[in-house]
């Protein structure tokens, strides 16, 4: 197969390949040129960020505590996906059940 895709896919090979580069950590899908409904997870998190940082926005102007807010708004965000918890909610309780420590999130 013969992908044109941009330079952040040039080495899809070596993103499939575990550090030590034997064997396969993950798989590599792509989806068809303008065909919004092939990435929905994708799509909804774009709209999410278009409601704080609508399009054509001079990012010149955008700070870091702009950026942080908007960080921590779509991180606060319930989500149905999650019985209504938000994303960082649940990042931060995956990382307690796997003995994690240390993770924050602007929460």
């Amino acid at each position: 197969i013969t992908v044109d895709n941009g330079s952040e896919f040039q080495d899809w090979e070596g993103m499939t390949r575990t550090v030590t580069g034997e064997g396969d950590r993950t798989h590599i899908y792509y989806c068809h040129p303008y065909s919004a409904y092939e990435r929905g997870s994708n799509e909804n998190g774009n709209r999410m960020i278009r409601r704080r940082v609508p399009k054509g926005t001079d990012f010149t102007g955008i700070t870091e505590a702009d950026t942080l807010e908007v960080q921590r708004w779509v991180n606060e965000y319930p989500r149905g996906i999650l019985g209504g918890r938000c994303a960082g909610r649940v990042l931060l309780e995956l990382a307690q059940e796997a003995g994690i420590e240390g993770v924050e999130l602007l929460l």
